[in-house]
Formats: C-alpha cells, sequence, structure tokens
C-alpha cells in the first residue's frame, strides 16, 4: 500500500514521513526536556535522552493526527503528503517509539517517569478531533505537553518533582497558552464552520487579543514573583524584559505575524532562562 500520495519509492516515503516533524513547534518541546534535565546540575545523557526520545513521538503523534483529520476527515487542508494508510503506518511508528522509550524509562528511573510522560503522548493523541474543540482544551494542549516536557525530563534526572521545576513548567504553560490563543485566530472562520471552539471563536478575535496579553503578562509576572522568592535566579527578570519586548511589537501585527514572532520570541525567552540557570549571572 502506498505511503506517500505525491511520488513514489523510498525517497518519497521518506519525504512523506519526515514532512510531519515540525521544528518549529517541536523545538520548544524537546529544548523544554533538556531544560527540565539542566535543572538538576549535571545531566544523565541516556535518560535524557530517552526522555526527548519520548517527547519527539508524542508531537510526531499529534502532528500526524492532526494532520490525517484536517486533511481527511474534516476536508480543512488542500493537501497532505501522507495517504490514509500513511497516516495510520506514521501513528503506528511513532507509537512503537514512544512505547520502547516510556518503558525504558520505567526501567531505569521508575513508574513516576512513565506516569509524565504518557499525558504528553495521550494530549498528542487526541487533540484532534476531541480536544480541539473545547476552548480550554484546544488552547491548552501545546502548552501541557510543553509543560510535561520540562517536569518529565527533570524527573528522569531527579527521580522526584521539585518546585522550581513545577515553577517553570507553570510558567511555561500559561505563556504559551496566550501564544496559543492568537495563533488560533487566524483561523476564526473556518474554525466556527466546523464547531471548532477555540478561544477566537467563542470571544471575537479583539477580546481573544485582549485575553491572550492578559494570560501571558500573568506568566511573566509570575517569574518576577517567583525570582523575587529566589524560586527561580535573579536575572530570570532579563528574560522577562526580552520576551515583553517581542510581545509588544507583535501586539501591532496580525494574528499570522504575531504568532511567529511570539514563538520565536519564547525561544529567547527559553534561553534566557536556561542561561539565568545555568549562569546565574546576578547571584
Amino acid at each position: 500500500m502506498r505511503v506517500a500520495r505525491h511520488g513514489s519509492g523510498p525517497r518519497a516515503v521518506a519525504a512523506a514521513l519526515t514532512s510531519q516533524v515540525h521544528p518549529v513547534f517541536m523545538l520548544p518541546a524537546v529544548a523544554s526536556s533538556l531544560f527540565g534535565a539542566s535543572l538538576h546540575g549535571s545531566i544523565e545523557t541516556i535518560v535524557a535522552s530517552i526522555h526527548v526520545a519520548a517527547v519527539f513521538a508524542g508531537l510526531y503523534t499529534a502532528h500526524v493526527k492532526d494532520g490525517y483529520v484536517d486533511f481527511y476527515l474534516r476536508g480543512e487542508d488542500d493537501d497532505h503528503p501522507l495517504t490514509a494508510f500513511g497516516c495510520r503506518l506514521a501513528l503506528v511508528l511513532a507509537g512503537g517509539l514512544f512505547l520502547a522509550a516510556a518503558l525504558a524509562l520505567g526501567g531505569l528511573v521508575g513508574v513516576g517517569a512513565v506516569a509524565l510522560v504518557v499525558p504528553g503522548w495521550l494530549v498528542g493523541y487526541f487533540h484532534a478531533p476531541q480536544l480541539d474543540t473545547n476552548p480550554v482544551t484546544a488552547t491548552t494542549g501545546y502548552p501541557l505537553g510543553v509543560g510535561f516536557a520540562l517536569l518529565g525530563g527533570n524527573y528522569v534526572q531527579v527521580g522526584a518533582l521539585t518546585v522550581e521545576a513545577l515553577a517553570f513548567a507553570t510558567v511555561f504553560v500559561v505563556v504559551l497558552s496566550g501564544i496559543k490563543i492568537i495563533d488560533d485566530a487566524t483561523d476564526v472562520v473556518y474554525d466556527r464552520s466546523i464547531e471548532k471552539r477555540t478561544v477566537a471563536v467563542v470571544l471575537g478575535r479583539r477580546r481573544a487579543r485582549r485575553a491572550a496579553y492578559a494570560v501571558m503578562a500573568g506568566g511573566l509576572l509570575a517569574v518576577l514573583a517567583l525570582a523575587a522568592q529566589s524560586v527561580f535566579p535573579p536575572s530570570s527578570v532579563v528574560a522577562v524584559a526580552a520576551f515583553t519586548a517581542v510581545a509588544l511589537v507583535a501586539r501591532r501585527a496580525e494574528a499570522e505575524l504575531a504568532t511567529m514572532l511570539l514563538i520565536r520570541g519564547s525561544y529567547v525567552f527559553l534561553a534566557l532562562l536556561v542561561v539565568a540557570v545555568w549562569f546565574r549571572p546576578l547571584s
């Protein structure tokens, strides 16, 4: 049975399967796993790599399932590189990778590591068409996946949940949820037509945008409060300042450009938090 809709042979199959690797959305989650690991200090590379593989498998599952639903079930997309069989094959391959990684983490770390990695896969698999029809789960699905990636990355190193990891994960979920609200505002008309109830569909573009920036501001204020309480390093305020600058520019842009700016701003936010944790320049 054919895997690729366009072309044949190993190269076409490989291209179709790798087309579902979306670095823009995968990088924050993978980086969050490694960031969580870095909170421990030294990193045990074997368990960190296995956890990254599990996170990657969950994200890949989400992208394949979302693409399948949007093209084959909803007719939302104009094209898709994988056949229906190819989508099912990709899901099986990703599921196999995830299962192998989860079992390895269970053996090397314990059941707690498995309990923290499974939610990310569940969110990815059930994002479409189940979770993306509710404004809360449609908004928080991806951010929660990132949050669990951070918690799991830390847990496999420490063997416990730390206050610092929980605080960072919460901040990431809040800030990314704000970005997701703006991202969803690019598809309001179509989402409404298929009864996909995002925040932008429920509130309208203007009020959703205000809500998004209020949510992001809440996350940034939480960083400042946690830095004042010495939960975060003092230099975390630099990450807040950098993301605030990006958000101020994005606020004047239309939804699609604003999303692009804010996602890349989240990279800078994460990178500066890594610097703050690793080097603690103002401590």
